[in-house]
């Protein structure tokens, strides 16, 4: 039995529970011996088999333990499902270069995995940033940051500035007067990125009310930059979360393209181009075949423009899948829903994890999580082709699924089916839980956050690659991977 090992003065990435603290505010860079403080204590082992059957393991090892004391919610990370939706979008957008979003999901291995493939990082803050400056020295964001690390966040601290400038991360965006002024102050070298406001109605998450500069401010924005002598390359914007119209990405190419010439007038010489995120997991062929083109056609190869996008959830969406356990139970005999009609739910679940905990995406990211039986009375649907058969053909019932805080928000699911015969005792499933949503999970209530249990895939292609490249960027892991 092989496995991944690391000592303290080995590990360096940073971990969700244990971020990096930032340095005093005299300091604008950390010393390697201050970034080698900020790191890992130790990785989590990296398993190896499907998803299935990682569930199942667990599954079992905690119905297992005497009175099921430690009946906590858990994540399966199946790495090869990142690596796979990086080939998509390699063989879609062959030209646009991924910069990876780390808010969406600023996980160890996957950060890790995405700097072996070669991606560079969307960092907003001082401690994302410092995130990626943590990883080994042969990754790219680390060996050359100017070029592979974008502060895409308009309106910035001034720490911050100072901290970026510390660390030669030197490509930021702006989009207002008063952010000019600040760089012009403390970080003149940077390199410039204007952030245009785009048309974001046709997403699930809006960014326009917060960020982006309108089209006819863009004069001024560009005339005070050349005024304060700074170095505006290349224009930016963001479609909105979750886009499900291709056509905003060809608007927004459109705009680009006239910021660009006023750009011109001005005497700047732009070489950068940032589509944004904005990427689902679902219509991302749909969205790149109307988005590459519209690329090419403003911004042909021979312009010699750089092309960069900032992916998030398109990398990490499917990749995790989320156990919980049903720890209580209400019912129609308990009087509760007496005066309800028979569509609405008879049965109230109450699980180890809610909209405090990982489901926080269902009141931040406008996510509709859907549950699937991983056991019914204890038995495993996974490992009894028949019984799951059994449990599609059972009788449903109609029911609202909670999370375990005392707040009466804590709502997963207000009305959804699942078997009838579910008990206290049993496990759900939940797929696509991979982006915003540990990222943002609290210990409310003094509920403890999912742990995640990582693997490398099934047999295949893929899972080869991963351990692979997890080699390459993680010099202080020892062995292989550990199997079940």
């Amino acid at each position: 039995m092989q496995f991944f090992e690391t000592t303290k003065s080995q590990s360096n990435i940073i971990m969700h529970s244990n971020l990096p603290t930032p340095p005093p505010s005299h300091s604008t860079s950390p010393a390697p011996s201050d970034r080698q403080k900020c790191v890992y204590e130790c990785l989590p082992n990296l398993y190896h088999g499907s998803t299935e059957s990682q569930l199942a393991k667990n599954v079992k090892i905690f119905n297992s333990q005497p009175d099921f004391a430690e009946e906590h919610p858990f994540f399966v990370a199946d790495l090869s499902s990142v690596y796979k939706q990086h080939i998509r979008w390699k063989t879609e957008l062959p030209r646009i270069e991924p910069f990876f979003a780390v808010k969406c999901n600023p996980d160890p291995y996957v950060i890790r995995l995405l700097a072996g493939l070669g991606l560079g990082f969307d960092c907003a803050s001082q401690t994302e940033i410092n995130t990626i400056l943590s990883l080994p020295t042969n990754c790219p964001a680390t060996e050359n940051p100017s070029n592979n690390i974008i502060f895409a966040n308009p309106c910035k601290a001034a720490s911050m500035i100072k901290f970026a400038r510390g660390n030669q991360v030197k490509m930021m965006t702006f989009d207002n007067t008063d952010e000019l002024h600040k760089i012009a102050r403390l970080y003149p070298d940077a390199q410039l990125i204007i952030r245009i406001l785009t048309d974001d109605s046709k997403s699930v998450c809006r960014f326009g009310i917060k960020f982006g500069a309108p089209l006819d401010a863009v004069p001024h924005l560009l005339k005070t930059a050349k005024d304060l002598c700074l170095n505006v390359i290349g224009v930016s914007f963001h479609v909105g979360s979750g886009c499900y119209d291709p056509q905003s990405y060809v608007d927004a190419i459109e705009r680009s393209k006239k910021t660009f010439e006023v750009g011109e007038s001005l005497g700047f010489k732009f070489n950068l181009l940032d589509v944004g995120g904005g990427f689902g997991h679902d219509n991302f062929e749909l969205l790149a075949r109307s988005l590459g083109p519209a690329v090419d056609a403003h911004f042909p190869v021979e312009t010699g423009v750089r092309v960069i996008a900032e992916p998030g959830r398109f990398y990490v969406h499917d990749a995790f899948t989320l156990a919980t356990n049903i720890i209580a139970k209400r019912g129609s005999d308990d009087d509760i829903n007496q005066d309800l009609d028979d569509q609405s739910p008879k049965v109230m679940f109450y699980q180890n994890d809610g909209v405090y905990g990982a489901f926080n995406c269902v009141m931040f990211d406008h996510a509709e999580p859907k549950a699937r039986t991983l056991t019914v009375q204890s038995e495993l649907t996974l490992d009894d082709p028949l019984l799951n058969e059994k449990m599609v053909k059972n009788e449903e019932i109609s029911c609202s699924i909670w999370g375990p805080t005392c707040d009466s928000l804590d709502c997963v699911m207000k009305n959804h089916k699942l078997s009838k015969g579910l008990q206290v005792g049993d496990w759900l499933r939940w797929d696509q839980m991979g982006a915003y949503t540990i990222c943002a999970a609290s210990t409310f209530n003094g509920f403890r956050k999912a742990d995640v249990h990582y693997t490398s895939g099934a047999d295949s292609e893929e899972s080869h690659q991963v351990r692979k490249l997890l080699q390459q960027t993680a010099p202080d892991l020892r062995g292989l991977i550990m199997y079940p």
